[in-house]
């Protein structure tokens, strides 16, 4: 179940890299197999945008 302040389907998503840290939050379907496959996309997504867009700069190794 959830509550009034973290209701069902509710999924916080985070990315941390040398530019910093980005947090989204996403309401999905409540249906835990769905909720699962959607989160991970959302995941997924959320990573793929960041590396399209080069927030991490380059650094000397």
């Amino acid at each position: 179940g959830g509550s009034a302040g973290k209701p069902v389907g509710l999924v916080y998503l985070g990315i941390a890299g040398a530019g910093g840290v980005e947090t989204i939050e996403k309401k999905l379907v409540p249906e835990r197999k769905t909720f699962k496959a959607m989160a991970s996309q959302a995941a997924l997504n959320l990573f793929r945008v960041k590396l399209l867009t080069n927030p991490f700069p380059k650094t000397e190794v």
